[in-house]
């Protein structure tokens, strides 16, 4: 029997480097997409074969957040976040020989606004506003099923940092053009983690079968906004790099259609429960992450 994984959501940057790592173990992939060839999420049967006798659901989907927040945006991304997951859950139920792991992403973004304190799952207080509310419902849909024999997992992933994409892309060209200064007050927490952690955390969690519910998926070494972007200009070797105050963030983010949130609120997490498990990062600092990604 070839061993497989199904990723839901799978063509972005995340699913991709998933695709490619687990096919280099040997795993047969199969994507569930919008997208031609992958299964469609308007094929329901296709949905549950696919997830037959599958060894893990991973499940991605969901509208950039990467938008202006106006009424139709906000939908899609409470939508495409919500229905897939509930979608996913339904297929389960009607498989004979379901995944016995259904790992599901959430966000970091799911605590408040936190510069006093670091936020682990156990002591990390919920935030408000539109961010939130998508991640707590986010979560509900994907509890909400009996899935007796399906152990769960909710990653709450912090921002994800890799070569070939996401957002080091923008952030290497803020860089060069002499931008790459701090963003707003510099003073906001940057919780991150590493790409190839995540594939890490994921099989950690597949191998752990006593461990389930939520998880924070960020490296133990938060940093702010400012010590992120002097990192990045001293490996990228600029040294001036003008700051952006928050004004000019707003006006930005308005020309290229997307939020200020996305930089300036302070995520300040913890991978507590990761930790007391015994997962180990490998790339547990900022300075090794950043060196891995800028050498590809």
């Amino acid at each position: 029997m070839e061993n497989k994984i199904v990723i839901a959501g799978g063509t972005g940057f995340i699913g991709r480097y998933l695709q490619k790592k687990f096919m280099e173990k040997g795993y047969h992939v199969t994507i569930i997409s919008r997208q031609s060839p992958h299964v469609s999420w308007e094929s329901p049967n296709d949905i549950v074969q696919s997830l037959e006798g599958a060894d893990m659901l991973i499940n991605l989907a969901g509208k950039s957040v990467d938008c202006r927040y106006n009424e139709k945006n906000k939908a899609d991304i409470f939508r495409s976040r919500t229905q897939t997951t509930e979608l996913l859950g339904n297929a389960l139920l009607q498989c004979q020989n379901p995944p016995p792991l259904w790992i599901n992403s959430s966000t970091a973004t799911i605590y408040r606004h936190a510069e006093d304190r670091p936020m682990t799952e156990e002591g990390g207080e919920i935030g408000t506003g539109f961010s939130v509310e998508v991640a707590k419902e986010w979560e509900k849909a994907f509890f909400s099923h009996s899935l007796p024999d399906t152990r769960r997992a909710a990653l709450r992933i912090a921002i994800v940092l890799g070569p070939d994409g996401g957002v080091m892309t923008p952030y290497k060209n803020l860089v060069k053009l002499g931008l790459g200064g701090v963003q707003g007050t510099g003073s906001q927490k940057f919780s991150w983690i590493h790409i190839e952690d995540l594939f890490r955390a994921i099989l950690f969690l597949k191998d752990s079968k006593e461990l389930s519910g939520v998880f924070n998926c960020s490296s133990p070494d938060p940093v702010t906004n400012r010590e992120f972007m002097a990192q990045l200009r001293n490996d990228m070797n600029r040294k001036v790099g003008l700051p952006t105050p928050k004004w000019m963030l707003e006006v930005g983010s308005l020309l290229i259609q997307t939020e200020t949130e996305l930089v300036l609120k302070s995520r300040w997490v913890l991978p507590e429960r990761l930790e007391k498990a015994g997962f180990v990062f490998q790339y547990d600092t900022l300075e090794k992450a950043l060196k891995q990604i800028l050498a590809k």
